[in-house]
């Protein structure tokens, strides 16, 4: 018998990640996995590509949790909080939801509304210091898709001084698995298809978790819709400071990240290259008109960006090799 790990918000698209990535882990065991309006449903009828899983979705409340040694929580934002605080304490939990990531009570009910439940520690291993702070933590709060494509690219060159963190441009297209599984009219194959559209343009709730997680001051982002199920690509441009390489500065930073690679030069980020890993593509130049640092970053919005980010915090809480159970490569086509 393994480690035994549960699944709270398993019928949506993240929480089926999350079974697929534990049905090959070494070392978890699945005991429960539960849902809201799926729950009595088989799996696989909830996810035909978990086709072989012999698992009825539960309903989700903290019992139905209880036997698990850590809960996985893939619950809408604002739904988190009240699960969480009803288990026990000795039960460690991974919040793949927004509800434990701010510091900021105000940037909260700013972007989000509603109590704010308080930080945990932050779920981005490649952090400076994070890695050991997860090893140690009970509770992990999972970072957000665009905050790690983001954060990934400019963190290291802001630390580093390389870059001014005032005046952050991002923009950064998302695969429609990133807006969640509910049937909404705009998500629509008919809709989406051929089609790149704007949305929550200069008010959307990942910019505070960005600026938090970077050390920016002043953020504008500019999120699209693409017309793709999963993957984000992020463009992230920035002032330079003085004259350091941007690419050095990020293959210094991320040189022991076994998830991060920085391409080589003059290759840049496909959102197909990271297709079904864990794994972050960067790349990055100096605008020959502009003299603005640009950095470009690809991750599968499932994997790195929420279901394998938040099974590499897991493993970290729980003593296992970082990246064990985690795909490092992409599938191809």
């Amino acid at each position: 018998m393994g480690i035994r790990v549960a699944v709270a918000g398993a019928s949506g698209y993240a929480g089926g990640e999350l079974l697929r990535l534990i049905a090959g882990h070494p070392e978890l065991d699945l005991v429960a996995a539960t849902a809201h309006s799926q729950a009595g449903s088989p799996l696989s009828v909830v996810h035909p590509h978990l086709t072989g899983l012999d698992l009825v979705l539960g309903a989700t409340g903290p019992e139905a949790l209880a036997d698990a040694d850590l809960v996985f929580l893939a619950l809408p934002h604002g739904q988190s909080a009240a699960l969480a605080a009803a288990l026990a304490g000795t039960v460690k939990v991974v919040d793949l939801g927004a509800d434990h990531r701010l510091q900021d009570a105000g940037a909260w009910i700013q972007y989000y509304g509603g109590g704010h439940a308080g930080a945990w520690t932050y779920g981005l291993p490649e952090l400076p210091g994070q890695k050991a702070a997860i090893a140690i933590s009970t509770r992990v709060a999972a970072t957000g898709c665009y905050a790690v494509a983001t954060t990934l690219a400019l963190a290291p060159l802001i630390t580093a001084g390389a870059v001014s963190p005032d005046d952050v441009v991002v923009v950064a297209a998302s695969g429609t698995s990133g807006a969640g599984r509910a049937a909404k009219a705009h998500l629509l194959g008919s809709e989406v298809m051929g089609d790149l559209s704007p949305y929550k343009v200069g008010r959307h709730q990942h910019v505070p978790e960005i600026k938090q997680a970077t050390g920016a001051r002043s953020l504008s982002f500019t999120p699209v819709l693409a017309p793709m199920p999963r993957g984000i690509l992020a463009t992230v441009t920035a002032l330079p400071t003085g004259t350091a390489d941007p690419r050095q500065v990020l293959q210094e930073a991320y040189a022991d990240a076994p998830f991060v690679h920085v391409l080589p030069e003059g290759a840049w980020p496909h959102t197909a290259a990271t297709y079904g890993s864990n794994a972050c593509h960067l790349q990055a130049t100096v605008d020959i008109d502009s003299g603005r640092v640009i950095v470009t970053s690809a991750i599968d919005n499932l994997g790195k960006g929420a279901a394998g980010q938040a099974v590499q915090c897991a493993n970290l809480m729980l003593g296992l090799p970082e990246t064990a159970g985690l795909p490092m490569y992409g599938v191809a086509p």
